[in-house]
């Protein structure tokens, strides 16, 4: 059953319910991407309008930086929402889909901002009960863009005047029942890095392969070695994605290009297995463009680390989803998308969790998912995010 003095948390996110989801449309209605959202953290300042809050605005982005203190001094705790969209054409047909083209906010970001909003509100009723400062932090750029990094760069760990000495962000998911909490100890989100290999070889006549050097086999041989190296160089129990997702080369049938070029994308979860593929990587892919007489050029282009929760963190995160929501369940299994709160997590002792928001009428196994152009997210899950978010605080910072 849920906790009796956190339960009324619930009751009083629900109570804010009006403005959260008021925020949300607003900036579902007029979605920004990357790093520089002039809209979005206007509507997001309107929203914090009146509450005893010292707030900072970004220097290189439009990073938003909220901190309240409580009534008595103590550690300062950290929460986060990302503000970004993804660049799609929504498809939704809700009533306050995004106005602009090419522009959707289709991973909950529009969700996590107007969540966090409504709890700094919450725990500016509730300064009283704090022992400590609280750092709302409302980031861009999270879809590729490093704006964690960013953040972190301009302070916002020691915003409150010490460094944070907790962490804790909730990311929306469209397939899992709505109002559930679910998270894991230990490695919760992989490493994402990029990868292109150029491939030169001599260009010639279709009907003469014989007097060209055909980049074009090299490039097919290097996808199927890359799978071989994975299988064979990796641990099965540290596992490694490697998944070649564009391959180019030529203008038309009848001529051998010059170059080909293979890209895709790495995925890890831990830091030593993400050396070992980009170490052999290069290695593979120069072998084998040997093997063909192709000049070879591979470049890695660093993405986000491992997202790694603290494990005594998580496991706090799922008994506070008990006390407050009733109920919570333990992610068994890690997955391989890519999260720039672990830039948070390498710095502070932290939990990242996923909260359901299937919409009512859609079976899970079927919704679509994050970053589809059809996603929907049940704004009946916010009042479990808000007090979620403030359920840490509180008991973080309880006096």
């Amino acid at each position: 059953m849920p906790d009796t003095r956190l339960a009324a948390l619930l009751s009083e996110a629900e109570a804010l319910q009006p403005a959260t989801v008021a925020l949300r449309r607003e900036i579902h209605r007029r979605p920004e991407q990357g790093l520089h959202l002039p809209h979005t953290q206007a509507a997001v300042r309107r929203a914090l309008e009146g509450l005893p809050l010292e707030i900072v605005e970004g220097k290189s982005t439009s990073a938003l930086i909220a901190v309240l203190r409580g009534a008595q001094d103590g550690p300062a705790v950290l929460l986060r929402g990302d503000m970004d969209a993804l660049p799609l054409q929504e498809d939704t047909g809700l009533e306050f889909a995004s106005e602009v083209d090419g522009t959707m906010h289709a991973c909950g970001h529009d969700g996590h901002t107007a969540m966090l909003a409504s709890a700094a509100r919450l725990l500016a009723a509730r300064r009283h009960e704090l022992a400590g400062s609280v750092v709302f932090m409302f980031q861009p750029g999270e879809e590729g863009y490093h704006g964690a990094r960013h953040m972190i760069h301009e302070g916002v760990l020691d915003a409150a005047g010490s460094r944070a000495e907790k962490a804790f962000g909730i990311h929306l998911l469209s397939h899992i029942e709505s109002g559930l909490i679910t998270t894991r100890p230990g490695p919760l989100m992989a490493s994402n890095d990029t990868f292109t290999v150029q491939v030169t070889g001599k260009g010639g006549h279709g009907s003469s392969p014989h007097n060209a050097i055909d980049p074009v086999p090299a490039a097919a041989a290097m996808v199927g070695a890359l799978q071989t190296m994975v299988t064979r160089r990796v641990s099965v129990f540290d596992p490694a994605v490697v998944s070649v997702t564009r391959i180019q080369a030529g203008t038309t049938t009848n001529i051998i290009p010059e170059t080909a070029e293979v890209a895709g994308t790495i995925r890890t979860l831990s830091e030593s297995t993400r050396a070992l593929v980009k170490a052999e990587l290069p290695k593979v892919c120069e072998a084998v463009g040997e093997a063909h007489g192709c000049r070879v050029l591979v470049d890695i282009e660093p993405g986000y680390p491992v997202t790694v929760n603290d494990p005594d963190q998580a496991l706090r995160v799922l008994d506070l989803a008990q006390r407050v929501l009733g109920r919570a369940e333990l992610m068994p299994d890690p997955i391989m998308g890519a999260e720039d709160f672990s830039y948070v997590l390498q710095r502070v002792l932290g939990a990242f969790a996923f909260l359901g928001a299937c919409p009512p009428d859609v079976d899970p196994a079927e919704a679509p998912t994050n970053h589809s152009n059809r996603v929907r997210h049940d704004e009946g899950a916010f009042p479990a995010g808000v007090a979620m978010y403030a359920a840490f605080a509180l008991d973080a910072l309880a006096g």
